[in-house]
């Protein structure tokens, strides 16, 4: 007995499986576009929020703020927009300056760290700190955000400039926890090393470039506001 006829399968030209796939592809493309378009204004309203309560939290006598920049000479101008690390003078009620409010990032121990510090023209140093944006370690370098003697760091860290005014009079640096004996050293996190001397590179990076500025020019600039009320 002749046993079943074998089954042909026909098989699939390979341009219609080509066809297919980049059909595929450009439909998955064109959600994730129109998904982005439809979104983006939400999103940035929402960073902008963010960004907003942030200022407010670091230097909370500033009922009015102002982004400010560098021209190319160096010297400092209000800007239009918010870039991507931006800085922002604040001003009391009456138009006072009262502080001004520098973004920084730089490398932690597994990704970049943007944080938010402000700075006290009276006192000559760093009176505020928050953590923007951080994937360290969780439960070790995300101390950075919550454990109290390191956050005490900045209630006054020492950001005078040298005689000239050209930098700071002495670098930021974070030494290990409990050896703390000056007022521009951070008091370091046991556990999360790394992530804590990261945060001494990153301010000192920041204020050296941008207090010496600030120190010379923020006092000329007319206190306009950019809309960011406290």
């Amino acid at each position: 007995m002749n046993g079943p006829a074998p089954v042909q399968f026909e098989r699939t030209p390979a341009w219609k499986m080509y066809r297919s796939i980049v059909g595929i592809g450009a439909l998955c493309a064109l959600l994730i576009v129109t998904v982005f378009v439809a979104t983006a204004d939400r999103i940035a309203a929402n960073q902008a929020r963010f960004l907003a309560r942030a200022v407010a939290e670091v230097l909370p006598a500033a009922h009015t703020t102002v982004s400010v920049g560098m021209d190319a000479a160096g010297r400092l101008v209000p800007t239009s927009g918010v870039p991507a690390l931006p800085v922002f003078l604040g001003y009391d009620a009456s138009g006072a300056l009262t502080g001004a409010v520098i973004t920084a990032q730089g490398m932690g121990y597994q990704d970049n760290i943007r944080v938010l510090y402000s700075y006290s023209f009276e006192i000559d140093a760093i009176v505020g700190f928050k953590v923007l944006d951080s994937k360290e370690t969780p439960g070790l370098g995300d101390k950075i955000e919550i454990e109290p003697h390191f956050l005490a760091n900045f209630e006054a860290l020492d950001a005078s400039l040298n005689a000239d005014g050209t930098a700071l009079a002495n670098p930021i640096v974070t030494v290990k926890e409990g050896a703390k004996t000056e007022p521009w050293q951070l008091d370091g996190i046991t556990g999360a090393t790394i992530t804590s001397v990261a945060i001494g590179d990153i301010l000192n990076a920041s204020a050296n470039l941008w207090i010496p500025v600030l120190e010379r020019d923020a006092l000329s600039l007319t206190p306009v506001s950019d809309g960011e009320d406290s």
